[in-house]
């Protein structure tokens, strides 16, 4: 074989290669099992006519100025391992994974493994650049008529390069045709279990099973569509059934030519292809509607994608989801010998989420799902495999099925906790009833101590106040008032006159406070002398008690507790009415959690405003405990809040995750139950705050649901941080866009059900319908609250995944900023995304090492940052939480017009790409790809800055970075560092 230039299929394969860390993903090994007197040496000589039949397997593949060209190379060992059945799966597995030397060859090995007289395995590994899926009937086939010698075998035809090329050019207008309207990029797929699968190869598993029943053949014939038809759109409706709006598969086409057919070498092209289901849609409708969309991609399917759409950038994995189907011979026979093909052998390593490969032969259907465990737990990958089938089994018998019909929701729906206190009573009767049992024991520390007498005696005194006011039973209290005992006393007396209360912060503007007053229609304000606030009537805070005093209210169970306004999407806060027997509810609920008794002293940190603070207030004064309340200024300190604690002898710690990290900076450690809600925990702080108390809990809920509505226990050294399982008499649904429970494993919408509901929306019964929703899946009458939050189950508990709304759409592309988030967390103490003026900006503190370049080896280049901002710590509201609205403005300002840059190393890169695109004028900050770049360009450009500067710059830094001013700046680090 002379030096023979690559096909278009073949320089694709070697720039995947070429960009690095391909490992195994390339070799495609398959086996065949002997059993009976096998002829070694009759074997030998049939593998090594094989081999002379088909001159690729001994190939060696180099490259010139870029340019790559195969030779011939050494023959191909045939060797014999003697080894016991019991290490067989290692020694394939090592002879699988064993590198090629492209430029050495040859590009195939073959082993025999001897596992005993009368049994045999023969492995055969090829790399991808000579070999396709095809390719191993044609080699079993000539293998079996060699060994017999009963058939002479004749040399195929050579292959045509010039005519291939002449269909590759002939059929490019119509492919690019083909291209322009459709996206060539694509979003992550939701699988179940999956996590951001990393761009590199990863190490793969696969679950395997083997099908016996013709089912293909039998829908595929009742619907009117082949059998590769009917495999993508089952697929595709599966990825349907996940949530992927518009699937996407990465389909390995056949391009192989009426002389080629028995032929080994490489006769694909992997071109992406989407879908359009829709919800209603039957299953048979969307399968010919795949059956069309497939032969308008097969009239394209000659030319590579990155030469029909040259802004494409080129990569292993074109798409997270690839499909491969092929019909195969039927097992040839071998004299005297039972055989056994595994036609397509597991290569161990995962190029993307999932790929699914299916065999179909005369005996039936192989189906091998390849996965990377890092990305998608085992059990996860089970259930794609039993939901696929379930989908084929389904389709065959019921065609006319909707698409969101399709079984593959395991029930119950959700998470459920039946557990329920009957006998509970409201939280001031709950109080009043310590004060019986204990009243002299302590129940609150501030300023001064109180016990239980004397708290309940304060409140009494203020509940007087009100009804002398004019408060009835069922109003509306406002209360304003700094932190400490009195403050405790207040929110108790408004209780025991019968009315709820609605907390107003001192420290929040006046303006939102006057807001919040006006539109509640608070009958009173009850305040301390340091509040400014006018409107009701005013009742001080302090005073002395009458001797006259009603009795005080009782038997509040069912009536309204409090209001608290949270944040509105129209700008302006919104009231949510919450009620006692919620809020005893969750405190009990949240009492049997954290073991919380009359020996438990919990530490008040939260703003009044900040419904989280009903827990640490009221949670330790119905189960005899005390509770210590923290001044503005320590809740802000936190080498205060650590010294309080221990001075206190604190066990019961509730806060948000920016007051833990003010702790931990503190130097906080103490054997305490630790609770951390509010905001989503991240796994770094809850790494480090984890060996520093006794218990940590993950709590999560939103004010509508009554405080919190789950609990994780975080174990010591967490992989990952759950939100875990329901609190008592709460259900967890995960629900899609239409209300239909999502599979296990599978991101949806989580909506909450049970005795934790709010009443609504003050004054906004519209709203209240909005997000308070009938739930089909409990009782009649029971409602469910959309959260607007986005979470799966994982290991028996719910997992985070952000906000429904923190989606944003920048460029066209649609950007989950909770996930750049979680990725600079690896690399900064803490990281918020926000999006200025159509740029994503990343704003972080404590950040080690080049985040940009440390984003763009995980995300796509439209997930990263364009700016990143240093801050010495986030600005955070009263209640502890990320202040987004604070986060200061970026400096967008560009660093300079493209062209300008005069550096000697800009300007030789500038110059090479130039050469090789056969452009003039190349600005600095031009795209490769936009400038029509594709995989060639970038070896031609690699070759020639290695030749003129003398630095290899790997092919991958052209997709970080795909700039003259980029690369060039690659290039004189890596030259500083020679």
């Amino acid at each position: 074989m002379s030096r023979v230039p690559l096909s278009v299929p073949q320089s694709g394969i070697w720039f995947n290669e070429r960009l690095g860390g391909a490992g195994a993903v390339h070799h495609m090994p398959f086996a065949i099992r002997f059993s009976g007197d096998l002829d070694v040496d009759a074997l030998r000589h049939a593998c090594a006519g094989v081999v002379t039949l088909h001159p690729a397997l001994r190939a060696a593949v180099r490259e010139e100025a870029g340019a790559p060209y195969q030779v011939e190379g050494p023959p191909v060992p045939f060797e014999v391992v003697e080894i016991d059945p019991g290490r067989l799966a290692g020694a394939r597995r090592e002879a699988i994974l064993r590198p090629f030397d492209l430029a050495a060859g040859p590009l195939t090995r073959i082993t025999l493994f001897r596992l005993g007289p009368a049994e045999h395995e023969l492995l055969v590994v090829a790399h991808h650049l000579v070999f396709d899926g095809q390719s191993t009937d044609v080699f079993v086939a000539d293998l079996a008529r060699l060994y017999g010698q009963a058939v002479p075998v004749s040399a195929p035809e050579p292959f045509d390069l010039a005519a291939e090329a002449r269909r590759v050019a002939e059929g490019l207008p119509a492919a690019r045709a083909y291209w322009s309207g459709r996206p060539t990029e694509f979003p992550d797929v939701v699988l179940p279990g999956l996590d951001r699968p990393d761009d590199a190869v990863q190490p793969g598993e696969s679950v395997e099973f083997f099908l016996t029943e013709p089912i293909l053949e039998k829908a595929a014939d009742r619907l009117g569509v082949t059998r590769f038809e009917l495999v993508v759109a089952s697929v595709h409706a599966l990825l349907f059934r996940y949530g992927n709006a518009r699937p996407v598969t990465a389909l390995d086409l056949g391009t192989r030519q009426a002389g080629a057919a028995e032929r080994i070498g490489v006769h694909v092209n992997e071109l992406p292809f989407a879908s359009d289901p829709r919800p209603d849609q039957t299953f048979g409708d969307h399968a010919r509607q795949v059956r069309a969309g497939l032969r308008e991609l097969y009239r394209v399917r000659e030319v590579p994608l990155g030469r029909a759409a040259p802004g494409t950038r080129p990569g292993i994995a074109l798409a997270p989801v690839s499909l491969t189907y092929r019909r195969r011979i039927a097992p040839p026979e071998f004299p005297g010998l039972r055989t056994e093909v595994k036609w397509v052998e597991f290569n161990h390593v995962a190029r993307n989420a999932l790929r699914f490969h299916l065999v179909e032969g005369p005996d039936g259907l192989g189906v091998m799902l390849q996965f990377p465990p890092a990305s998608m737990p085992r059990p996860d990958a089970e259930r794609v495999a039993a939901h696929l089938l379930d989908v084929l089994r389904h389709v065959t018998d019921e065609p006319a099925t909707p698409l969101s019909a399709l079984p593959v929701a395991e029930e119950p729906a959700g998470l459920w906790s039946t557990r329920a206190y009957p006998e509970a009573a409201a939280v001031p009767d709950l109080v009043a009833a310590q004060a019986t049992r204990s009243p002299d024991a302590v129940a609150v520390v501030g300023e001064h101590r109180l016990t239980y007498r004397e708290l309940v005696e304060r409140a009494d005194a203020v509940a007087g106040r009100l009804r002398r006011a004019g408060v009835r039973p069922g109003d509306l209290v406002a209360i304003s008032a700094a932190r400490s005992e009195r403050l405790v006393a207040g929110v108790l007396g408004i209780w025991r006159a019968g009315a709820a209360y609605l907390p107003l912060d001192p420290a929040y503007p006046t303006e939102r406070l006057d807001y919040v007053l006006a539109d509640s229609g608070a009958s009173a304000l009850l305040a301390d002398a340091g509040s400014d606030l006018s409107g009701p009537v005013r009742v001080a805070l302090d005073g002395s008690a009458s001797g006259e005093e009603s009795a005080p209210a009782s038997g509040l169970l069912g009536e309204r507790a409090y209001v608290i306004y949270t944040s509105g999407s129209t700008g302006r806060p919104k009231g949510v009415e919450v009620g006692h027997a919620a809020l005893t509810n969750l405190l009990l609920s949240i009492r049997d959690e954290t073991r919380s008794g009359p020996s438990a002293t919990w530490l008040a940190v939260t703003s009044l405003s900040f419904d989280i603070s009903g827990l640490e207030l009221w949670l330790p004064l119905v189960t005899g405990g005390r509770v210590v309340v923290a001044t503005e200024a320590q809740a802000a300190d936190g080498g205060a809040l650590r010294a309080l604690i221990s001075a206190h002898g604190v066990t019961h710690v509730q806060a948000t995750p920016s007051t833990w990290r003010l702790l931990a900076d503190a130097g906080f450690e103490a054997p305490v139950t630790a609770l951390v809600g509010g905001e989503a925990l991240p796994l770094p702080l809850a790494a480090r705050l984890r060996p520093r108390v006794a218990r940590l809990l993950n709590v999560y809920g939103p004010t509508e649901t009554t405080i919190w509505s789950t609990v994780y226990e975080v174990p010591p050294d967490p992989a990952r941080i759950s939100i875990g399982g329901p609190l008592a008499a709460t259900g967890l649904l995960v629900l899609d866009d239409d209300l239909r429970p999502v599979p296990t494993g599978v991101p949806g919408e989580l909506y909450i059900t049970g005795a934790g509901l709010a009443r609504g929306y003050l004054g906004r019964p519209g709203l209240t319908a909005e997000r308070f929703l009938p739930c089909p899946f409990g009782s009649p009458g029971a409602r469910m609250y959309r959260t607007g939050d986005r979470v799966r189950v994982r290991d028996g508990g719910l997992e985070f995944l952000g906000r429904t709304d923190d989606q944003v759409k920048v460029r066209g592309h649609r950007i989950e900023l909770g996930e750049i988030e979680a990725v600079l967390l690896g690399h900064a103490q803490e990281a918020a995304v926000a999006v200025h003026e159509e740029e994503l900006v990343a704003y972080t503190v404590g950040a080690v090492g080049d985040l940009r370049r440390e984003a763009a080896r995980v995300l796509p280049a439209y997930m990263v940052p364009s700016v990143f901002v240093a801050l010495d710590r986030m600005p955070l509201t009263p209640n502890g939480k990320l202040d987004r609205a604070a986060l200061p403005a970026p400096d967008l300002t560009p660093a300079g017009e493209a062209g300008t840059a005069a550096d000697e190393t800009v300007e030789v890169v500038r110059e090479i790409w130039e050469e090789v695109l056969g452009l003039d004028h190349i600005g600095d900050d031009e795209s490769l790809f936009e400038l029509g770049g594709h995989s060639l360009t970038i070896a031609r450009i690699a070759a020639r800055v290695h030749d003129r500067l003398g630095v290899d710059v790997p092919f991958y830094v052209f997709f970080d970075v795909p700039t003259v001013a980029g690369i060039a700046a690659d290039v004189a680090d890596r030259r500083a560092s020679l």
